[in-house]
C-alpha cells in the first residue's frame, strides 16, 4: 500500500485488517495503534468494520446522506497526522482553540475534518495543491 495515495480498496483492507486484528488481541504497529484510536472513537462503524464481505465494495455517494466511514476515518488520520508535526503551521494551536471552545477534542477534530474534506474536494477539482491557507481560515471560522 502506498503510504502517501492509497486506492480505496488498500484503505479498506487496512481498516477492515486492523479490526480483525485488534479483536484478536494482535499487536499492532503505531499506526494501526493510531488508527484504532481514531476508530474507537466511531462505534457506529465498528458493524461495518466487522463485515468486510457486506462493506467492501459498498458506495456512499454524498447525495445519500451518509458519511463513507472508510473516508471519515482516513481524514481523522490525516488530522492526527497534521497535529503531531503542526502541518500547516499553527494546525495544532488552532484545534487546541477550538477543543476548548467546544469542549471536546473529537468534536475539534470533527470541525476540522469538514474543513480538510473541503479543501481536498477543491484541490482535486483544480489540479492544485491543497490552500493551507484556506484550510487555516476555516477553522478559525468555526473557533
Amino acid at each position: 500500500m502506498s503510504l502517501f495515495n492509497p486506492s480505496r480498496d488498500q484503505v479498506r483492507e487496512f481498516f477492515f485488517a486492523l479490526w480483525a486484528k485488534s479483536r484478536e488481541g494482535g499487536a499492532l504497529t503505531p499506526l494501526e495503534s493510531q488508527a484504532l484510536a481514531v476508530v474507537m472513537e466511531h462505534p457506529e462503524y465498528h458493524a461495518v468494520l466487522g463485515d468486510p464481505e457486506r462493506y467492501r465494495s459498498r458506495e456512499w455517494p454524498p447525495e445519500g446522506g451518509e458519511m463513507n466511514p472508510f473516508l471519515h476515518l482516513s481524514l481523522h488520520l490525516a488530522i492526527e497526522e497534521q497535529v503531531s508535526i503542526d502541518q500547516p503551521p499553527g494546525i495544532r494551536a488552532a484545534l487546541e482553540r477550538l477543543a476548548a471552545r467546544r469542549g471536546s477534542a473529537h468534536e475539534a477534530r470533527h470541525a476540522a475534518l469538514e474543513c480538510l474534506a473541503e479543501q481536498v474536494w477543491q484541490a482535486q477539482r483544480h489540479g492544485t495543491p491543497l490552500d493551507n491557507a484556506a484550510y487555516l481560515d476555516c477553522l478559525a471560522r468555526r473557533e
